[in-house]
């Protein structure tokens, strides 16, 4: 029953910067209310909380990320794709990285390997037919990806995945056969969804955090992650983030990553590309087993 694990490793970055830190957003729109709860299409009120993300709130982060100079990773959903194709068009038209998000954000958990790939490529169609996009990044909808998530996604030739929470710095992920795809670990406290998101009867407690709060914790944690040397990955949704006083104090905390220059401001494709270079050994990844005296205890 005992499996060796060893942790993720830091990692050189290049040009001999510090740090890495990257500024990504997930596209829902309505697809990640639609999928969790059914008949949400006919609550006008919940979707144009959620299309104000394509329609307001992606064209004012896109400006945000002009001003700042910065390049970022935007993971779409295939429905958000084919419901609005203008916006995705404008995210990769702006030279921002599209990477995978599920089709309609569907959660992974107990599903089985042929509806997980059959989720998948509905979204790469998707995105190929909207933007003529094959992306080479994958992040599982609501961060639930499966045991099986990592081989599928280099059967389908991915490079990288942007889900798995168990580590600071970037590491390549064992599928099968000396093969590997590159992991991006994130986490809970870096998503803006636990600091804004209240949708009634859908997502949250009815707990709204000022923009102050939100962006307190995150220079925390960047502070931090910078000290060890680490990556820094930082999740906001155009729905939530994209309000004025959210994007206005993003806007604040991207102006002082991207001040120091000992820090590596990227896409995550290029974190990836540059974690594939450096030829590390790759982890498994386990599932655990508890035997049944330990259930019964």
């Amino acid at each position: 029953m005992n499996q060796e694990f060893v942790a993720p490793a830091p990692i050189a970055w290049p040009a001999g910067k510090k740090s890495a830190a990257s500024f990504t957003f997930d596209v829902d729109a309505e697809s990640a209310v639609l999928f969790s709860s059914p008949g949400s299409e006919h609550r006008a009120g919940v979707m144009s909380h959620q299309s104000y993300g394509p329609l307001v709130g992606v064209p004012r982060l896109l400006d945000l990320l002009d001003r700042v100079g910065i390049k970022s990773t935007f993971f779409v959903p295939g429905y958000t794709a084919l419901r609005y194709p203008a916006v995705v068009k404008a995210i990769a038209a702006a030279g921002h990285e599209i990477a995978h998000h599920g089709f309609m954000h569907e959660t992974l958990e107990g599903v089985d390997v042929e509806t997980e790939t059959k989720y998948l490529i509905r979204g790469l169609e998707a995105l190929e037919e909207v933007a003529g996009i094959r992306p080479v990044g994958y992040r599982a909808p609501m961060w639930e990806p499966s045991y099986d998530t990592a081989r599928i996604l280099h059967e389908h030739g991915f490079l990288y995945d942007s889900t798995m929470m168990d580590g600071d710095y970037p590491y390549e992920y064992f599928v099968a056969d000396g093969s590997s795809i590159v992991e991006i670990p994130l986490q809970w406290a870096l998503d803006d969804w636990e600091q804004y998101c209240f949708i009634p009867d859908v997502s949250g407690v009815g707990l709204i955090e000022s923009p102050t709060k939100a962006v307190e914790l995150w220079t925390l944690e960047f502070q931090a992650m910078h000290e060890i040397g680490g990556c820094f990955v930082l999740t906001n949704h155009p729905f939530l983030t994209g309000r004025p006083s959210r994007a206005k104090a993003l806007e604040g905390l991207i102006r002082e990553v991207v001040s120091d220059s000992s820090v590596w401001v990227a896409t995550l494709e290029d974190i990836a590309l540059h974690v594939r270079s450096l030829d590390l050994t790759p982890r498994k990844l386990l599932p655990p087993v508890v035997e049944k005296e330990y259930r019964n205890r």
